[in-house]
């Protein structure tokens, strides 16, 4: 017997699958099913590897499969999966393959084995001695998957259109029966609302297998999972419901996991390698429907009987993997429910504007605009102009509005937000004699000053030094430091208002004064301001807040990329979305910003998603850019400039050539200089991702990204 196995590392540039001999007589009987995690010698090493098909006969000389790792193979949608992100991502597929086994699944000791031909029997207790259950036949079973076409894949709502009947036949009458789903199910604590349930109809109903919920901050999107998902526990069909960071969004997997007892399983990064491999085996090993919750990772569990994929706050960039292999986990889901035939609900009050205008090309958008309680109002809205100093009379960084806001909630024992999306004390030092200033020796980027150690330190790559007491070039004593990031707001709150409890929470904090360990006290208004970046900005539900304040909301309208207006808009929309959500009878927004009139600023204050969506679609059919083209970045990157030059003027000169392409003059990145070297990169475009795709395949020891989010 001949098998095709994929390794899950990359030997040579063009590795794709291996052929191994196996020998069942030899092996106790043994029989190999595509999806088996196997050891197989790959030059001197041993190395994990999946069994990808079996092949009939070979006329080569092949190596013979070492191990069986675990007796359970993988669901077949993850083999396709591997096939198919590889493809459309230009991703090696041993990297893909790889994301989809624990770190810990195999000793150490066991790899570094050399082992002889033949000698070592099959062994299912690899995996430090876990048993594991035999699969159902079912589980074994190779699904008929249909491959998207190049724009089914690529805008995600298309799915199967004409083959979902069956799964919305089942579910019309859903509402109107009660769940029960498991034993272990909290049925109380699933209802819905007029506007939930005609939501949720109008989600079964739409066509093809991936669907946008468009629900307003406050407007019970939660409520709508949950009933999904005890929908899918009663057909016996496990769900993954994706989150953009668990320790971020613990709210939504409390209310899971209080409805859903034991089924739930919490995928995170703060698990050990032995707790991972633990998580990874019972889900592989699982005889009955479960919940899994986590991160974008989450989404390839080797769940065998997969009935349904929520994506929570589908906007987020977390979505994204930045490295090899990059991909999205939108782009992924889709492909996988298309192949399965199963649901795919992507949630958000502000959708990626692409997915937006698809959802709707393909009449697969469905928009909740009620908040779920009734007792929900509307903030009341001030903006701020930064410029008008007369504004700024009792505090350069807080406005005169804002303070009297926070001294009003401070004696009503009602909560503040002030939401600024930067670390640190000040982000700029300079000399004010000579100019010098002080950048990573790294990244050649300012480094942030940080008071409470007074240092500095790089956001880039992690680089600290102590503060100069004099200019290194010129001696000068006048070191100065200019704008401000969240500590030195707290700096300022505290001497402002020294009786108040305050607390930070951005990127800085440690553990102990995370807002996952300190969210019952922030609950429960033992804390009066809260301070910090977008950490503040998701998902968070807090009955004391009356306030929120942005100190200033345009200060990533500048930056140099396609997608910075969308992201400002996504944080403010999502940050004001923190009050007025039914608790009080007050609710509070100061917008501080020096572009009052910035249509982003205006929409986002209003929530109108609508004419925001008008606003940037216009602006991208004059500029070319996503979704009326496809996109994609190829950068370079070498030691030394002189050679990174090289080699992009090369590149430019190839696919210039291409009549398809539209090609950008080489450029350099946003982050020039690394610890790696230089980055210069080329922006192409096209109206089709095919021509871009086979393009852009010959550059592929580069790093290519195509459909990224973002050009920083």
């Amino acid at each position: 017997m001949f098998y095709e196995v994929m390794p899950t590392e990359v030997y040579r540039a063009d590795g794709g699958a291996l052929t191994y001999s196996y020998d069942p007589k030899s092996q106790n009987g043994q029989n190999l099913l595509p999806g088996h995690i196997v050891l197989i010698p790959v030059g001197r090493r041993q190395i994990p590897g999946i069994i990808m098909k079996r092949v009939p006969s070979v006329n080569f000389p092949t190596k013979p499969i070492s191990r069986l790792i675990h007796p359970t193979p993988i669901p077949q949608h993850l083999l396709k999966s591997i096939t198919w992100l590889s493809k459309y991502y230009l991703a090696p597929a041993p990297t893909v393959a790889n994301l989809l086994l624990p770190a810990s699944l195999i000793s150490k000791k066991l790899l570094k084995q050399t082992i002889p031909d033949g000698e070592l029997p099959l062994n299912n207790n690899v995996t430090s001695g876990i048993s594991a259950t035999t699969p159902s036949q079912d589980h074994l079973q190779s699904k008929n998957l249909r491959a998207n076409s190049e724009n089914e894949a690529y805008c995600s709502f298309s799915g199967i259109s004409s083959d979902n009947g069956s799964w919305t036949k089942r579910r019309l009458a859903y509402n109107d029966r009660p769940s029960q789903a498991c034993p272990e199910t909290n049925n109380s604590l699933i209802s819905l609302n007029s506007a939930q349930k005609h939501a949720l109809r109008a989600l079964q109903e739409a066509p093809g297998t991936t669907r946008l919920l468009r629900g307003i901050t406050g407007s019970g999107k939660t409520n709508i999972y949950l009933k999904m998902a005890s929908d899918a526990l009663l057909e016996q069909k496990s769900t993954i419901l994706l989150v953009p960071e668990i320790a971020l969004t613990s709210q939504i997997v409390k209310i899971f996991t209080q409805t859903f007892g034991n089924r739930v399983v919490l995928i995170h990064s703060n698990q050990t390698l032995a707790e991972r491999r633990k998580t990874w085996l019972r889900i592989l090993e699982a005889s009955e429907p479960l919940i899994i919750i986590g991160p974008r990772s989450a989404l390839l569990s080797p769940v065998h009987n997969l009935g349904l994929i929520i994506i929570d706050e589908a906007h987020e960039g977390a979505y994204y993997q930045e490295n090899t292999p990059r991909y999205s986990a939108l782009r992924l889901a889709s492909f996988m429910a298309s192949s399965l035939k199963i649901p795919c609900i992507q949630g958000t009050a502000t959708p990626n504007i692409v997915d937006f205008h698809l959802s709707k090309t393909h009449n697969s958008l469905i928009e909740l605009t009620e908040k779920a309680k009734s007792t929900a109002i509307t903030p009341q809205s001030t903006i701020v102009d930064l410029k008008d100093r007369a504004n700024f009379l009792k505090n350069r960084y807080f406005s005169n509005q804002l303070l009297t806001a926070i001294e009003k909630n401070i004696q009503a024992k009602h909560q503040t937000l002030i939401f600024h999306n930067r670390r640190g004390s000040s982000p700029l030092t300079i000399c004010e004699e000579c100019g010098w200033q002080a950048l990573c020796p790294t990244c050649y980027l300012p480094m942030t000053l940080h008071t409470d150690g007074f240092l500095l330190a790089c956001h880039i790559c992690g680089h600290e030094e102590k503060v100069p007491t004099s200019c290194p070039s010129c001696g000068h004593p006048g070191i100065i430091h200019k704008g401000f990031g969240t500590k030195l707001l707290e700096s300022e709150l505290t001497r402002l208002f020294p009786k108040a409890k305050i607390a930070r929470f951005d990127g800085d904090n440690n553990k102990k004064s995370s807002l996952a360990e300190l969210y019952n006290d922030v609950k429960t208004g033992k804390i009066d301001i809260l301070i910090g970046t977008q950490t503040l900005a998701r998902g968070l539900d807090l009955p004391l807040l009356a306030t929120v304040g942005v100190v200033q909301a345009d200060a990533g309208l500048s930056l140099p990329d396609f997608a910075a207006e969308e992201r400002t808009f996504e944080l403010l929309t999502q940050v004001i979305g923190r009050v007025g959500r039914g608790h009080l009878d007050r609710a509070e927004v100061v917008i501080q910003t020096y572009q009052p009139d910035h249509p982003v600023i205006q929409t986002a204050i209003q929530a109108d998603f609508s004419n925001f969506a008008k606003y940037l679609l216009e602006k991208r059919r004059t500029g070319k850019l996503p979704p009326y083209t496809y996109l994609a970045r190829l950068s370079i990157t070498y030691k030394t400039e002189k050679t990174t030059l090289k080699y992009i003027n090369q590149a430019f000169q190839t696919l210039s050539q291409n009549p398809k392409l539209a090609v950008s003059p080489p450029t350099p990145a946003f982050h020039e200089r690394t610890a790696s070297g230089f980055t210069w990169q080329l922006i192409i475009k096209s109206t089709s991702r095919e021509t871009l795709r086979q393009a852009l395949a010959p550059f592929s020891k580069y790093r290519i990204e195509l459909d990224p989010p973002s050009l920083l």
